[in-house]
C-alpha cells in the first residue's frame, strides 16, 4: 500500500519544508495511513488489512491542540514524511509517529523532521523530549541514538512500547 518514488526525485533535507498541519488534513491522513501500514506490516510480518489501518491511523486525538501537534514535510507538492508531538506537560513533550516515505529515506530527512519537532517543543517551553518505540524498529533506534536520545524510565500506556528514550532540549 505504501507509495514510493525515486530517491533522486527527492531534494536533500535542507530543501524540505516542515510545517504544522491539522491531524485530519488530507496530507496528514495519507502519511499517517502509510506509517500505520508499515508499522502493522512489520510487527505482524504480513500485509496490514484496510480495517487495521483504518482503526489505528484514525486514532489521532493526541495530535490536536491542546494535546499535540502534527508536522508534515514536503518538497513542493511532494509529501515526504511526518512526525507528531504529544504535549505531556509544560516541560516534557513526546515524539511520536516519526515517518519518512521509503523513497525519501537515507538522506537525513528523519533527522530533519525530529529537529523540527524538537524546535517546536522548545518554542513551547519543553525541556525534554521523550519517545517510545519497538525493538524491531532498528533503523529508528539507530537514528534516535545518533541524535542523542538515551534510555529513560518507561512512561505512558502504549502496549507495543518496548524501549523508552529521552533527550534534553535545553543546552543544545
Amino acid at each position: 500500500m505504501t507509495s514510493t518514488f525515486p530517491l533522486e526525485a527527492v531534494p536533500p533535507p535542507t530543501g524540505w519544508e516542515v510545517a504544522a498541519v491539522p491531524a485530519d488534513h488530507p496530507d496528514a491522513t495519507v502519511l499517517l495511513r502509510e506509517y500505520t501500514d508499515e508499522l502493522i506490516s512489520r510487527y505482524y510480518r504480513r500485509p496490514a488489512s484496510s480495517s487495521e489501518i483504518d482503526t489505528f491511523a484514525g486514532d489521532i486525538a493526541d495530535l490536536f491542540e491542546p494535546r499535540g501537534s502534527l508536522l508534515v514535510a514536503r518538497a513542493g507538492r511532494t509529501l515526504l514524511g511526518c512526525t507528531g508531538i504529544h504535549w505531556l506537560d509544560e516541560e516534557r513533550a513526546e515524539l511520536t509517529r516519526v515517518y519518512v516515505r521509503p523513497g525519501a529515506r537515507r538522506g537525513g530527512g528523519g533527522a530533519r523532521l525530529i529537529g523540527a519537532a524538537e524546535q517546536a517543543a522548545r518554542a513551547r517551553g519543553a525541556h525534554r523530549m521523550l519517545l517510545n518505540t519497538r525493538k524491531d524498529l532498528t533503523e529508528a533506534i539507530a537514528l534516535y541514538t545518533r541524535l542523542g536520545y538515551r534510555p529513560t524510565d518507561p512512561f505512558g500506556d502504549d502496549p507495543y512500547a518496548e524501549l523508552w528514550l529521552a533527550r534534553p532540549l535545553s543546552g543544545d
